[in-house]
């Protein structure tokens, strides 16, 4: 998804980022070394890898097996999270998803789900009169869910994944940021594939 196309995205199909087209042509390195560091929220000694998605992106959906792989095998001295980006206003409802989902320790049981929900079933999870029964559905908590969902700690999950969105400088997702130093995106590496072979290096 690149942040300039979601717009039409949203326009076309009632949801941010459906649409993506490339953000950057492919470079020989297949990454960008930023000019100011980045945030880091590692622990001393480990190595932060940053996964920018957004449950509106097909690429992200596709990318995210790929990634899960990835994840459990990276290495002890590697700190892998996800951030949801926020492009505009209207990510902020399926930021929420992620982050309430996170706050329960339930992102492994339904982070795909969402995904097939909105890509594949169209379902409407950016209301919530649509969301909460079908979290209930999943088998989650809904009245859990749904105070994790308005609570004040993942409105600041949210805007700290806006100011790291910022920060590494984020153009398309999927996206890596890694270390606080670089970023790769699929535009930039040529691939899926390519944007872990380039964090596998630049993380050694």
């Amino acid at each position: 998804m690149n942040r300039r196309e979601f717009t039409l995205g949203a326009a076309v199909a009632g949801l941010p980022g459906l649409l993506a087209l490339p953000a950057y042509a492919q470079t020989s390195k297949g990454y960008v070394e930023l000019a100011q560091q980045a945030p880091i929220d590692a622990p001393a000694g480990q190595v932060e890898v940053i996964e920018f998605f957004s449950y509106g992106c097909v690429h992200c959906m596709n990318f995210e097996p790929i990634f899960e792989a990835w994840k459990n095998s990276a290495p002890k001295n590697l700190a892998v999270r996800r951030e949801h980006v926020g492009f505009q206003s209207n990510f902020e409802p399926l930021q929420r998803i992620y982050y309430a989902l996170e706050a329960m320790g339930e992102v492994d049981k339904v982070h795909g789900k969402v995904f097939t929900a909105l890509q594949k079933e169209r379902k409407r999870l950016d209301k919530p009169d649509v969301l909460f029964p079908w979290m209930a559905e999943q088998g989650v908590d809904r009245a859990k869910f749904e105070q994790a969902y308005k609570s004040f700690g993942v409105a600041g999950k949210v805007r700290r994944a806006i100011q790291l969105q910022d920060a590494y400088k984020v153009e398309g997702t999927p996206a890596l940021g890694i270390a606080g130093r670089y970023y790769t995106d699929g535009s930039l590496a040529g691939g899926f594939e390519r944007m872990l072979q380039i964090t596998n290096q630049l993380t050694k």
